[in-house]
Order: C-alpha cells, then sequence, then structure tokens
C-alpha cells in the first residue's frame, strides 16, 4: 500500500546531501539488524552522487556492514563499460571503491561492449532481477512466504532525482518507458537528454520498493517538484509516479522547494 508524500526540505544542495547520507546510513543499519542485508537502488546526477560522496565521507559509514548491501541502479547510459557518464562508475569513482563491498551484490546494467541494444540489455538486467527475488524467495523460512518468488527482489530504499522536465530514472514525460504496466525494466532509445540509449526501472518496479527516496536540489526543478507535488499525471511528470509501500520522501533544498503546496510541508520537515 503506498502512502503519501513526506517533505522535507534543507537550506542548500551541500546540507541536503550530508543529511541524505546520514538518514541512508541509518536506514541501511536498520534493515541490516532486520534482515541482515539491506538493498539500495542507486541514482545518478548532481544529488545523488554527491549523497554518495557524503557517504563515503561520513565518519558514520562503517556502522554499515558493506559486504551485505545489494546495490542496484534505478537506470543506466547505454554506453561502454566504465565511460565517465554511466552512473556506475560515477557511483565506484563517489563511493564503492571507497568501502568493503562484495562484488557479487554490485549489480551494474549491462553495457553497449555486451549487449546490442538497450532492450536486450533490459531484458538481460530483468532477468537478474528475477534470480535475485527467487534467492531471495529459497532463503525465506518464514510462514509467510509467498508460493511463488515476485519478479523482485525487496528494494528497502530506492534514490531517484528529478530533472527539470521532471523525468524520474530514464522514464521521460509522453514517453513508453513511462506508460509501461507489466515490465519491470525497459529499454529507453530517443532520449530527451543525451546519450539517446539507456536502460531504466519502470514505475511498476520502482513502486514496489519499501521506501522511495526523491532526492533533489535547484531552482530549475523547482517546477517539476511543484506539479509532482501537486498530484500532477505521471505520464506528463514523470516524478509524480514514484510511491513507496512504506515511505515516500521528498528530500530536497529550498531552491526546489519554491514551488512546493504549503499543506505538504511539515513543521518538522528539516529535520523529519
Amino acid at each position: 500500500m503506498s502512502v503519501d508524500p513526506r517533505v522535507s526540505i534543507h537550506p542548500d544542495s551541500s546540507v541536503l546531501m550530508a543529511a541524505i547520507a546520514a538518514r541512508l546510513i541509518t536506514k541501511l543499519v536498520d534493515v541490516q539488524d532486520k534482515f541482515g542485508e539491506a538493498t539500495v537502488v542507486l541514482t545518478g546526477g548532481t544529488v545523488g552522487i554527491g549523497t554518495l560522496k557524503a557517504v563515503a565521507d561520513s565518519p558514520a559509514a562503517p556502522a554499515v556492514d558493506w559486504s551485505k548491501v545489494n546495490f542496484w541502479w534505478g537506470d543506466e547510459r547505454f554506453l561502454p563499460g566504465g565511460d565517465p557518464d554511466r552512473n556506475t562508475t560515477q557511483a565506484f569513482e563517489a563511493l564503492l571503491s571507497h568501502i568493503p563491498v562484495d562484488p557479487e551484490r554490485i549489480h551494474e546494467p549491462g553495457t553497449s561492449d555486451d549487449f546490442g541494444s538497450p532492450e536486450e540489455a533490459a531484458e538481460d538486467y530483468a532477468q537478474r532481477l528475477r534470480e535475485a527475488a527467487a534467492a531471495e524467495h529459497a532463503a525465506d523460512m518464514s510462514d509467510d512466504r509467498p508460493e511463488e518468488p515476485a519478479a523482485l527482489p525487496r528494494l528497502d530504499v530506492v534514490l531517484l532525482g528529478v530533472g527539470p522536465d521532471a523525468h524520474i530514472a530514464s522514464l521521460f514525460p509522453e514517453q513508453g518507458g513511462v506508460r509501461e504496466k507489466e515490465r519491470t525494466v525497459v529499454g529507453v532509445r530517443n532520449s530527451p537528454k543525451p546519450p539517446p540509449l539507456r536502460v531504466s526501472l519502470t514505475l511498476p518496479a520502482i513502486n514496489t520498493a519499501s521506501e522511495v527516496w526523491m532526492v533533489v536540489a535547484g531552482e530549475d526543478k523547482a517546477g517539476a517538484v511543484g506539479l509532482a507535488l501537486a498530484g500532477a499525471n505521471p505520464v506528463q511528470v514523470p516524478a509524480a509516479g514514484p510511491r513507496g509501500t512504506s515511505r515516500t520522501l521528498w528530500l530536497i533544498d529550498e531552491n526546489a522547494a519554491s514551488r512546493v503546496p504549503q499543506q505538504l510541508v511539515r513543521k518538522d520537515a528539516a529535520g523529519a
């Protein structure tokens, strides 16, 4: 069951990224206490990568058992491995190369070195998500274990940036990806933001996550944030679509918050 979003506003992007990093460290520790491992879906962009760097720089980072964190990505550019424009390359530089991760738990979307099209890479990524879900299902000894494995593993936190056009992951306004109802991963062509070829989780996949965190900074994003929080149609405003099953957080700076409907801003927002 999805829940209405909460909005937490921070003075500027630097404070915002440090706050998201602290929140993420705490969340991963809590999830590991409960399940023994944790799964996070990363995002690119200035705030997404800046947050990862803030995690790496945090004195609290060793509180997480990084060898038991599963890393996935919400989207990726369909480029050669190691390309500096790939979200995964930037994530390694900012965080993953600085912490004791288990390489088996890092799930990069396929590269153009390995696949002939973004659609092939998308199907491979969807298959690996299914395999992770099946392994999780097999390890679940609880009485309420479902009879069949899901198409996705448990996603504890999904981080999402928002573009000035209100796109999230690589789901762009009016394009086929944001309209997808069945598949968990899609290949993207003709992205209005270069590069044109990408791989992206879909809204149905994103919305299986326990918590979705929308991480946004900058005045150029204010219109998109305002429309999303006002309840726009996700086909026109993809950022209006994500909803976590237990929590949806908009973690934004004051510049991005200038058009947020006031009734959505909690009095305790800055520290919530």
